[in-house]
């Protein structure tokens, strides 16, 4: 029988669920354990697709196509389990489905309410990741303890556990442990607070990770044990981390915290913990042979969460190549000529310009386009990033003036990018957009095939507009190469230019399958073109006229 994990959270939001349910999960998968993960959001949108990057961060995206909450991004970085649809619910997604039974009669004819409708229909959610093989289930829970939207959700863990036995369910609670400069001490008493709301719901944490800055003091931590009803043992400092989010799993490991889950389900461990290779990842991290700078030229920049497994993507790379990637955030709305974008590139090592929507600082990310493209400075676009930079090159290679997206011109007269629906030859255009995993043909001598490796790859997508079918022999005879497309070839998936250090454009999100251990194939050849364009090019005193800020 599958153990539950339910993490909570307590006193403030963004102490870490996400993260640290992934370096829960990390040590149980080294441990030999089967592990599958879960979010449950107490917000009423059915999913984060609508929702703006300012508001959630970015829109992750799974193979099946579900457009889910960032924090399954950590889940992945973090370990192997296996996600889908089923593994992040919101409450309108939840009440979506009540309604929809209600609508066909299948509570019949009874009044339908928040218990046992609403709590029903979650713990069917947390019951759908249970399979043959699957040794722990983590459920994260959303928001903070106390929250009216989140009621629900603790009530139906609460019932859960009733449900399939106290001794295979396991409450985390994730709270703050606050310094207060004005008394020169840690203070408990939010935390006994947060555990206090808790137990009125009726769920008794079995464990508390304890956020911090500084140490705590042993006689804190029995303070807190004592007052919230748990073990000594199971009270874990987790100390802010300076370096590195991927310091996490090690802080657990260091105070055994696998073990204290295993013992508290009664659950067998098949092998020791093995993390040299975690722990050889960090070192590269600690010691860079160099530093590398990459422009990112995005709508969203002020908000870092909204390209969160970009930034985390090209971390990846440089622990790859042993460099530590700065990132100089521009807005692409600055760049409004070309001289901007030169000033605001001129001390970066290559260019990144990252997927988004809508038309706003559009001709910003052309013009930072056209300067990579002249200047030779290696450039990675991302989605939209192909399409501008497609556009761009139609501009001003191909002669195509005017040349356009039907996103931001619909009367243009050269519609080099369009809808799916406006393509010559596609009759299968499904929905509005193209989420999730499709496959793509790399064609053979190209950058792009040679970074994968491989002449078929499958890559994660979501967007509307695609390079325009009639372009493209214009395109090609001006000398853009077609890298990649879907396997009937009525699709561009990958575009590059051959006579450029490295400047490939590619349809999908590829950052949704970076690992700090596995980088991206295409991450870790741009961060590598960026490495050896700095090592040509050791011009300090360019690289100081930064005019950008910097991330």
């Amino acid at each position: 029988m599958a153990k539950h994990i339910f993490v909570t959270g307590g006193v403030v939001s963004s102490l870490g669920k996400g993260l640290t349910s992934a370096s829960i999960a990390l040590l149980l998968e080294r441990r030999g354990l089967s592990v599958r993960m879960q979010k449950l959001d107490p917000y009423l949108n059915v999913d984060p697709g609508t929702m703006s990057p300012y508001q959630h961060g970015e829109v992750y995206v799974l193979d099946d196509g579900a457009e889910t909450d960032l924090d399954l991004g950590h889940y992945e970085r973090f370990t192997d389990a296996p996600l889908n649809r089923d593994c992040n619910y919101t409450s309108g997604k939840i009440y979506q489905q009540v309604i929809q039974k209600e609508r066909q009669g299948k509570y019949k004819g009874k009044t339908v309410q928040v218990v046992p409708h609403v709590t029903n229909e979650i713990k069917a959610c947390i019951n759908k990741l249970v399979a043959p093989g699957v040794d722990v289930v983590i459920t994260e829970i959303g928001g903070t303890v106390g929250d009216i939207e989140g009621m629900p959700y603790f009530e139906a863990i609460r019932q859960f556990a009733l449900d399939v036995g106290k001794q295979n369910c396991l409450f985390i609670h994730l709270t703050l442990v606050p310094f207060l400069k004005a008394a020169g001490e840690l203070k408990t008493k939010p935390t006994q607070h947060s555990v206090m709301e808790l137990r009125k719901i009726g769920i008794q944490p079995d464990v508390l990770i304890c956020r911090t800055e500084r140490e705590i003091p042993e006689a804190d931590c029995e303070k807190i044990a004592l007052f919230c009803n748990v073990e000594r043992r199971a009270v874990i400092e987790e100390k802010d981390k300076e370096f590195s989010i991927y310091e996490v799993p090690l802080g657990f490991a260091d105070r055994q915290v696998d073990e204290l889950i295993a013992s508290k389900l009664g659950l067998a461990l098949p092998q020791p913990l093995a993390l040299d290779d975690w722990r050889a990842m960090l070192e590269r991290m600690r010691r860079p042979q160099q530093d590398v700078t990459i422009g990112f030229v995005g709508k969203y920049v002020k908000h870092r969460d909204a390209y969160k497994s970009v930034y985390e993507a090209l971390d990846h790379a440089g622990i790859h190549h042993g460099a530590k990637v700065k990132v100089v955030r521009i807005e692409s709305e600055r760049l409004a000529d070309a001289e901007l974008a030169a000033k605001a590139l001129a001390g970066v090592d290559g260019l990144l310009v990252p997927g988004g929507f809508d038309s706003r600082g559009i001709e910003g990310k052309v013009e930072a386009i056209r300067y990579a493209r002249e200047a030779g400075l290696p450039f990675f676009g991302i989605c939209l990033g192909l399409q501008c930079a497609t556009i761009e090159f139609a501009r001003n290679v191909a002669g195509l003036d005017g040349a356009n997206s039907t996103e931001f011109d619909k009367a243009g007269p050269h519609p080099v990018v369009c809808l799916m629906s406006e393509q010559v030859g596609v009759t299968d255009i499904g929905g509005t957009q193209r989420l999730g995993a499709y496959p793509c043909h790399l064609t053979p001598g190209t950058k792009t095939r040679e970074a994968y490796g491989a002449d078929v790859v499958s890559e994660r997508h979501r967007h509307r507009f695609e390079v325009n079918n009639a372009y493209r022999d214009r395109l090609a005879a001006a000398g853009l190469v077609f890298s990649g497309t879907s396997p009937d070839g009525s699709l561009v998936e990958a575009i590059e230019l051959p006579d450029h250090p490295w400047f490939v454009g590619v349809q999908c999100h590829p950052e949704f399958k970076s690992k700090p251990t596995r980088p991206h194939p295409l991450f870790r050849e741009f961060v590598g073109a960026a490495r050896r364009y700095r090592l040509d090019r050791p011009d300090e005193a360019v690289r100081g006229r930064l005019v950008a800020t910097v991330g």
